[in-house]
């Protein structure tokens, strides 16, 4: 495949970046798994995420999942002109969406703390994965990748300077946040709700889900692991290490599955460089 580099627009990102090398991978959709776990455990976002997201709706789900997932792919792999769009959509429909506490009081989907959470437990994911899974070398990459990544966060509307930009300022900021998390009730139903067979997605799918869902706990932090009443154990930790690497080695075996035109590009710019 011949590649224009001139006349591509390569958006937040490009193909020498960590980020478009890691994300090309399959064995990422695990750490999608993993961040809605993760971001299950604030109970503030995940009470606002069960009032106003089609994700607790069976015949909704699928479709959210489906934009959510393109949303990150356009992020990712996008022109700017492209991310504007899909960006400028997103921020404007978390404007408008309040949540509930308890006692009724409201509050803001969109305040800056519960975009940090959900940016936080994204890419606390996606690099944890990516480099127990082999995708990415060393260190240095782990944390190349986080760094770039504020970019990611720059486009939902978060001030970069409040944003980690290593994996030990993640590593930290998830420490300040633990003493607040719990599983509630609202996470345990959107939770219950991931390992069940989605009934509208296409049959193969629907099965996958559940396994990556299933996976995607052994992935999870001890502490967060421990929330959902799983062991927190080391030996955990070094079994799905070893999971998650013949999960990568089994997919670079297999022809590239058919995707859309801009992350075929996106794949043939990486290897290319």
């Amino acid at each position: 495949m011949d590649i224009d580099h001139e006349a591509y627009d390569e958006g937040l990102f490009g193909p020498g970046s960590v980020t478009w090398r890691v994300h090309v991978e399959p064995v990422l959709w695990i750490a999608g798994m993993r961040a809605l776990l993760l971001q299950s455990l604030h109970p503030r976002v995940m009470r606002g995420t069960y009032q106003n997201s089609a994700l607790f709706d069976p015949k909704k789900a699928w479709p959210r999942f489906q934009r959510t997932v393109e949303f990150v792919g356009t992020r990712t792999f996008g022109s700017r002109a492209e991310i504007e769009v899909v960006a400028g959509r997103v921020r404007r429909l978390h404007s408008t969406l309040r949540g509930h506490d308890p006692d009724g009081t409201a509050f803001r989907l969109d305040l800056p703390e519960h975009l940090l959470w959900v940016h936080a437990c994204e890419i606390d994911s996606y690099v944890d994965v990516a480099r127990r899974a082999g995708v990415l070398d060393d260190d240095a990459d782990a944390d190349a990748y986080v760094a770039e990544n504020v970019r990611a966060a720059e486009v939902v509307g978060l001030d970069p300077a409040i944003v980690p930009s290593s994996r030990r300022e993640l590593a930290d900021y998830f420490d300040r946040m633990r003493p607040g998390l719990q599983l509630t009730d609202e996470a345990r139903l959107g939770v219950g709700g991931l390992l069940r067979p989605q009934p509208h997605a296409p049959a193969g799918v629907a099965v996958a889900l559940s396994t990556i869902a299933g996976l995607a706990f052994g992935t999870l932090p001890r502490w967060a692991r421990r929330f959902y009443g799983l062991p927190g154990l080391p030996t955990t930790d070094l079994a799905t290490t070893a999971a998650l690497r013949l999960t990568r080695g089994a997919t670079t075996l297999l022809p590239d599955p058919p995707m859309p035109p801009r992350i075929a590009r996106a794949r043939d710019l990486v290897r290319s460089a």
